[in-house]
């Protein structure tokens, strides 16, 4: 899957590393993630020049999942620490491709 690119609407801006970035929530959950039975994630991509999308799954539940379990929800801080640990992973966010899929953030 090549050429994925994040919607701007709704997304925030944040710099890591002297690069701007934009990153974004999904604000409704997908049935999955409303049901429990997949995590939380949120998208990151260069601003300027997008190129390889940064999927980041959390360890906890969508906050409008739809049984009320524990949710944390996403921090700037939160970004910038995913997206220095996928940059110091390889990735390219410059760079076209598929997306850099990280699911391992503590």
């Amino acid at each position: 899957m090549t050429g994925v690119a994040m919607a701007k609407k709704g997304s925030r801006r944040i710099t890591v590393a002297g690069l701007e970035f934009r990153w974004k929530v999904r604000g409704r959950p997908t049935y999955d993630q409303a049901l429990g039975w997949t995590p939380l994630t949120f998208a990151a991509e260069r601003a300027a020049e997008p190129g390889a999308l940064l999927v980041v799954s959390m360890r906890c539940a969508h906050p409008s999942n739809w049984l009320g379990l524990p949710a944390t929800p996403v921090l700037p801080r939160t970004v910038a620490a995913a997206i220095n640990t996928a940059l110091q992973r390889g990735w390219q966010p410059s760079q076209p491709g598929p997306p850099f899929v990280l699911d391992d953030l503590h």
